[in-house]
């Protein structure tokens, strides 16, 4: 019995001496994959018609990787912006200039990120966001000044102690005199830095009982965090 596709196999046997793939082929008449090896595995292909087939292969693989990545990064920044619209999301039910709000966040932040073993209250870090944060709430919160604000830096061996200064001086809107103290780790010799990195800027406040306060505010809100989620646990399983 004469397969459905049989009037195809002349065309099928003509497009594969030529050296066109199967695939082609099957996209081409439409013909299984399948009834095309049986037609086809005897026909036998030169050498160069082989090298045109792989290297066609090889420029599909580069093309659909590339689609590929494309897709992905699209897919990414989807997530990005479904992520950016959560945020803003809760930042709208928020009052941002809420003292009490801004405690909880800076008190966390110093949870993570301050410094608990000193006489002052200091945060380090190489990403001024997070320090402009940290000297606006001292600001708003605690009445902080610049007289009441000092920073020390901690650069690398090959960084331009002036130039580092200057740059943290214009992020932090602090005067150039507040940062007191600068160290470079030696370690770093002969390693160079990248361009971007402007090394660690630690702000101190000389009060230590800010410190005490953040801390101890942190610790007792995620406790009470927890305890709340615990209780609610407790209910609903009565």
């Amino acid at each position: 019995m004469k397969s459905r596709w049989y009037e195809y196999k002349p065309e099928a046997l003509r497009l594969r001496k030529k050296g066109l793939s199967i695939k082609h082929i099957r996209d081409k008449l439409g013909v299984p994959l399948s009834t095309l090896s049986g037609w086809l595995k005897n026909v036998e292909l030169t050498k160069t018609q082989k090298q045109a087939l792989h290297k066609r292969w090889l420029n599909s693989l580069v093309k659909a990787r590339t689609k590929a990545v494309l897709w992905h990064n699209e897919q990414k920044k989807l997530r990005l912006k479904n992520a950016e619209n959560q945020a803003k999301r809760v930042l709208a039910r928020l009052d941002v200039r809420s003292k009490d709000i801004l405690d909880i966040a800076l008190a966390l932040l110093y949870l993570g990120e301050g410094s608990k073993k000193t006489e002052v209250t200091s945060i380090g870090n190489s990403d001024p966001l997070i320090l402009k944060f940290f000297i606006t709430v001292l600001r708003n919160n605690y009445d902080a000044t610049d007289k009441n604000i000092k920073c020390e830096l901690h650069l690398r061996a090959d960084q331009d102690i002036v130039k580092v200064k200057k740059y943290w001086s214009k992020e932090l809107n602090l005067p150039l005199e507040n940062f007191t103290t600068v160290s470079k780790d030696k370690r770093t010799k002969g390693k160079p830095t990248y361009f971007y990195y402007n090394g660690v800027c630690v702000v101190k406040c000389n009060s230590i009982a800010i410190q005490r306060k953040l801390v101890y505010l942190s610790r007792v809100f995620c406790e009470s965090v927890i305890n709340a989620r615990i209780a609610q646990l407790v209910r609903a399983s009565d």
